[in-house]
C-alpha cells in the first residue's frame, strides 16, 4: 500500500530510493530552474513519486527560504516519502557529487593551477543537458500553459529574468503573489472540471494527507530547536576549542551568516562574498571567485557549492600546523556543513505546516500561477545555457533599463552545434533517456579533445 492509498504502485524502500536520489543528483547541472527540471523529469514522469501539483506545491514552499531551493526541495520530498531520514538522504545525496567533484578540482587547482584535462568531458555534458532542458520545457508547457493567462505569466517571467536579470525567487515569489490576488484555480487537466484527486490518482505522493503532515506547531518548535543545535554546535566549538586556526572559526561564522540571508540564487550572493574573501579576509586573489565560479558551474548540484571553493582556499592559505591540503579540505567541508544544514532546519520544521496549507484555494491559485512562471524561468535557462554553449562569446548589451544577451554570430561553435543536435537527437527522437545521453556526449567530448578536434 502506498502513502496515497493506491495500491497499484509500490512503495519502495529507502534502500531502493537511494540509486534514484543519486541519480538526480549527478544529473543536477545548470543551476536551479535546470537542477529542478531533471528533478520534475525523474520522479513526477518516470518515477511517478509524486504528482504535479504536490511537486509545484513543494517548490513553492522552497523558492520562500533561504538558500539552494533545488535541494531543498528534493528533502522535502525525501521527508514526504520516508520521513527525516529520508530527507536525509534526498538532500544530503543531492549535494554529495557537486562535493566530491567540487573538492578534486579544488586539489588539482592549487597543485596545478589548471584543469584542462576535464574540459572535454564537461563541454559534452553541457551539449546534453541543454537538450534535458529543451525536453523538460517542451513537455511542462503542454501542460502547464493551455490558457492565455498562464502563457502571459510564463512571458513575463521569462522576460524579468532574461531582459531585467530579476533573480528567480524573486520572479516565483511575484507569480505566486499575483497568483494570491487573482484567486486562480489551477487547470491539472484538459478541463477546468477535472477532479484534482483523480488528477493526482497513480501517483505514490498525490492528494491525500500523508500522517507526518499532522505535526502540530509544538513538533515544528522541537525539530527547529533540535537542527538549530546540531547546525550551529560544530560552530561554537571552533569558537572556544584551543588550538584551532582562527581561519575555521571566520570561515564558520562567515558562511553560517551568508546561509540565513541568501536569498535570490547564488548569483545574488557571490558579489558579496568575494569582496570580502579578497578585501576583508584576504583568503582569495583577485579573479579567483570566477576560477571557482567556473569550476562550480560544470559539476553538480546547487551553484552555492563555489562557496566550498572560497572555504577551502582560505583554509588551504591560513598559517598553522595543519598540511595545506588537510587545511583546504576540512575548511572547506566545513563551509559546506554551515551552508547546507540549514536546509534541513527550515524543511523539517516547516513541512508540516505547509502540508497542512495545501487545501487552501488561494493557496492553489498561487501554485497555479508558479508552474506557469516556472515555464518561463525554464525557458530562460534553456536560451542562456544555449547561447554560452552555442557561440564562444556572448555579450550584454545595455537598452536602457534592459539587459540583452547577445552572441557574436562569428563565435559560432560548430562542434558544440553538433554535439547539441546529436543530444537533441537522442532526446526527442530516440527517447534514449538523460543518462545514455549524458554519457554519449561526455564520451564525444573527451575523444574530440584527445584527438586534438576541440581547440
Amino acid at each position: 500500500m502506498t502513502p496515497t492509498g493506491d495500491p497499484r504502485i509500490p512503495l519502495p524502500t529507502l534502500r531502493q530510493a537511494v540509486p534514484v536520489w543519486l541519480r538526480v543528483a549527478a544529473l543536477s547541472f545548470g543551476g536551479p530552474a535546470g537542477q529542478i527540471a531533471v528533478m520534475h523529469r525523474i520522479l513526477v514522469e518516470e518515477r511517478r513519486w509524486i504528482s504535479e501539483r504536490r511537486f509545484l506545491h513543494g517548490l513553492g514552499f522552497c523558492t520562500l527560504l533561504p538558500g539552494p531551493e533545488a535541494q531543498q526541495l528534493a528533502t522535502y520530498i525525501g521527508w514526504l516519502m520516508h520521513g527525516p531520514t529520508g530527507g536525509l538522504v534526498a538532500g544530503g545525496l543531492f549535494v554529495l557529487p557537486g562535493l566530491v567533484a567540487l573538492m578534486g578540482l579544488s586539489w588539482l587547482y592549487v597543485l596545478y593551477g589548471a584543469v584542462v584535462w576535464v574540459e572535454g568531458l564537461f563541454f559534452g555534458l553541457k551539449a546534453a543537458v541543454l537538450a534535458i532542458v529543451l525536453h523538460a520545457l517542451w513537455r511542462l508547457s503542454g501542460r502547464a500553459l493551455r490558457r492565455r493567462a498562464d502563457r502571459l505569466i510564463a512571458g513575463a517571467a521569462f522576460g524579468a529574468i532574461f531582459l531585467l536579470a530579476v533573480p528567480f525567487p524573486l520572479v516565483v515569489v511575484a507569480a505566486g503573489i499575483l497568483g494570491l490576488v487573482l484567486g486562480r484555480r489551477p487547470a491539472p487537466g484538459p478541463t477546468q472540471a477535472d477532479d484534482a484527486a483523480g488528477d493526482e490518482a497513480g501517483f505514490l505522493i498525490g492528494a491525500a494527507m500523508l500522517p507526518r503532515e499532522h505535526a502540530g506547531p509544538a513538533d515544528s518548535l522541537r525539530i527547529g530547536a533540535l537542527w538549530l543545535a546540531i547546525w550551529l554546535l560544530p560552530v561554537a566549538a571552533l569558537l572556544v576549542l584551543p588550538g584551532v586556526p582562527a581561519v575555521f572559526g571566520q570561515v564558520a561564522v562567515f558562511f553560517a551568516k551568508m546561509a540565513v540571508v541568501t536569498f535570490g540564487g547564488a548569483y545574488a550572493a557571490l558579489a558579496y562574498v568575494a569582496q570580502q574573501a579578497v578585501e576583508h579576509y584576504g583568503w582569495l586573489r583577485p579573479g579567483e571567485m570566477l576560477d571557482g565560479l567556473g569550476l562550480a558551474e560544470t559539476t553538480p548540484g546547487p551553484l552555492i557549492m563555489v562557496l566550498q571553493f572560497v572555504g577551502f582556499l582560505a583554509g588551504y592559505r591560513a598559517p598553522g600546523t595543519l598540511p595545506p591540503l588537510l587545511a583546504g579540505t576540512l575548511a572547506g567541508l566545513l563551509t559546506t556543513w554551515v551552508t547546507f544544514a540549514p536546509c534541513f532546519l527550515w524543511i523539517f520544521s516547516g513541512a508540516p505546516l505547509i502540508g497542512r496549507l495545501r487545501g487552501s484555494r488561494l493557496l492553489a491559485g498561487a501554485l497555479s500561477a508558479i508552474t506557469a512562471a516556472v515555464a518561463g524561468v525554464i525557458l530562460n535557462l534553456a536560451v542562456w545555457f544555449g547561447l554560452r554553449t552555442l557561440f564562444r562569446e556572448v555579450r550584454t548589451v545595455p537598452f536602457g533599463p534592459l539587459r540583452l544577451d547577445l552572441p557574436v554570430l562569428g563565435s559560432l561553435d560548430p562542434t558544440a552545434l553538433a554535439l547539441t543536435l546529436l543530444a537533441i537527437l537522442a532526446v526527442f527522437r530516440l527517447n534514449l533517456g538523460a543518462v545514455p545521453t549524458l554519457a554519449l556526449c561526455a564520451g564525444a567530448g573527451m575523444l574530440l579533445r584527445l584527438t586534438g578536434l576541440l581547440a
